[in-house]
């Protein structure tokens, strides 16, 4: 049961249909849909991001999107920083797909300093068997290893720290959130069932404009741009600079994002055990979904 005095936390895999949710909820309870997903916080890229669109925010107050310039670097510091006013205004609805934002919020997050642009460049010119290789077992054993944003990540830590990320985060403050004071809910959407709702969402951004989109960005694209990692934006930027043809940037998109589910799902059965399964596509939102005062 979902309670109206209870902060809501929404994780799921890419097009598992948990902005819907959260949006479903904020419409019949009340409340703020707050983002949780580390692309959907730049500008520019709001389609290829499947940001809200107007007429979505327009039926919920909605916080968190779209706020960061996209040329920005931003870090799950960064968006604990802005999470934690909303906490104590109108009550949250946290929806996303970056479980690290999530668990960095319901378990706390180490305080480790930003790196420095020279550690940062020195890190973007290695490749991902380098950055392994520089990182310590105990932090390697932790992570994603196929995730080059998170290996980087712990690379540049040790590097700049002397400590490893695993030692860092072994001295972490409480969270701003627990998960004790807020109902937490994780989508589990199938393989077979999301696997053609991927596909489908993407060949409706490229109807309602990603392609203009991607146009519009070209002019200033630079690959190490945080937002750059977008799925969709560096397939597409790669069509209108005449790499590929628009057919496999499609598909070459669609699977990036099939391999980020894939990656969303396993991350969600290791790190939100405590949290409650709703399971799709058998959940109704408009019956099966329980709400008192």
């Amino acid at each position: 049961m979902i309670r109206s005095d209870r902060p809501v936390l929404i994780a799921g895999p890419t097009a598992s249909g948990k902005s819907a949710l959260a949006l479903h909820i904020a419409r019949t309870q009340g409340g703020v849909v707050v983002n949780a997903d580390a692309m959907q916080v730049f500008d520019g890229w709001r389609i290829v991001t499947a940001r809200p669109s107007d007429e979505e925010q327009a039926l919920a107050p909605h916080a968190l999107y779209g706020h960061v310039p996209f040329d920005l670097a931003y870090s799950v510091g960064h968006w604990l920083r802005d999470v934690t006013p909303l906490l104590a205004g109108a009550r949250p609805i946290i929806v996303g797909g970056t479980g690290l934002y999530l668990s960095a919020l319901t378990e706390g997050l180490a305080d480790i300093p930003p790196t420095a642009p020279d550690v940062r460049m020195a890190a973007d010119d290695l490749s991902l068997s380098e950055l392994l290789a520089g990182i310590d077992e105990a932090t390697r054993a932790g992570i994603d290893t196929a995730n080059r944003a998170r290996v980087q990540r712990a690379w540049e830590v040790l590097t700049q720290t002397g400590r490893s990320l695993r030692d860092w985060q072994s001295a972490t403050p409480p969270p701003l959130l627990p998960l004790a004071q807020a109902t937490a809910i994780v989508v589990d959407a199938p393989k077979e069932w999301l696997t053609p709702r991927i596909a489908r969402r993407f060949d409706t951004m490229l109807t309602f404009g990603a392609l203009e989109e991607a146009r519009a960005m070209a002019a200033t694209w630079n690959p190490r741009h945080p937002s750059s990692k977008a799925i969709g934006a560096v397939e597409l930027i790669a069509h209108i600079t005449g790499e590929i043809s628009l057919d496999a940037a499609r598909d070459a998109a669609i699977i990036a994002s099939q391999q980020y589910a894939k990656r969303q799902r396993t991350w969600f059965r290791k790190r939100m055990r405590g949290w409650t399964t709703l399971h799709m596509p058998s959940t109704d939102l408009s019956t099966d979904i329980q709400f008192v005062a």
